[in-house]
């Protein structure tokens, strides 16, 4: 492959960049220093809350883009590119079903604070990983923050016990299944793809200068529009079918090998 004209990296965190541990490899930081000499723009896109990852990014965290809760916040520095709220009206009706779904449990995120309830405090040591900044409420209906994801947790199956509940809700935002325990509820705008379009547009980028690599369903947008996508091992399915090519598991340093033969 002939990567010569790439001009922006975009990775995933959790499944891709991140290792099973929710660790960044030592590998990647010195592959950063050699894509910031060639004048390549990394950006972070996950469905973790801004914080999160720039705390797991902190060495360059003044170096680089962020796409955050799944394309909702876009943030250069503490520059606010892209926000993109649910609709107010929504969020009551949306923690109404959330409440009926067996197992499951709901986290409003806020730009910068995530808000749990009191039945979720049990979780509160899984779920600390991806919000980093929270708050817990008794009544989340009492929360007055602007919503720019509701992220509901399942700690057997996502996919199998949440996502069938709330898949009929597609055409009023986004329903995505983004790991193995969660499925994340977006303004319909409000995903990677569409963060993605917005800073390609910004650069004047096409889509054969810009990298993209994924493992789950809340990258899928952004994966079709880069020609040169990655899946990793570990990847859902359907991130298979819709990314050209395949790279190794996020434990077996999938985006530091691609990325070594860029620089």
């Amino acid at each position: 492959m002939d990567f010569s004209q790439i001009k922006m990296v975009v990775t995933d965190m959790d499944g891709t960049l991140l290792n099973s541990k929710h660790q960044v490899s030592p590998r990647f930081f010195e592959i950063f220093a050699a894509l910031q000499q060639k004048n390549i723009q990394f950006v972070a896109a996950s469905g973790r809350q801004y914080h999160s990852i720039v705390d797991k990014l902190s060495p360059i965290k003044e170096d680089i883009l962020v796409i955050a809760e799944n394309g909702a916040l876009v943030k250069e520095k503490e520059h606010e590119l892209l926000v993109t709220p649910i609709q107010q009206h929504l969020k009551d009706e949306l923690l109404g079903i959330i409440e009926e779904i067996e197992g499951a449990h709901a986290m409003l995120c806020g730009k910068y604070n995530a808000y749990f309830d009191e039945k979720s405090a049990s979780f509160l040591g899984d779920l600390k990983e991806y919000y980093s900044n929270y708050e817990i409420h008794k009544n989340l209906r009492d929360v007055t923050d602007q919503i720019i994801k509701i992220a509901v947790y399942h700690n057997k199956n996502a996919e199998a016990h949440i996502y069938p509940a709330l898949k009929d809700l597609e055409h009023l935002l986004k329903v995505k299944v983004s790991g193995l325990y969660w499925v994340d509820l977006n303004h319909s705008d409000a995903h990677k793809g569409y963060a993605l379009d917005k800073l390609m547009k910004d650069h004047g980028l096409a889509s054969h200068e810009v990298m993209v690599f994924g493992d789950y369903n809340n990258d899928l947008e952004m994966l079709e529009l880069s020609d040169y996508s990655f899946a990793m091992a570990n990847a859902h399915p359907n991130v298979k079918k819709v990314a050209k090519y395949e790279t190794a598991s996020n434990d077996d340093y999938g985006v530091e090998r691609i990325l070594e033969q860029l620089v």
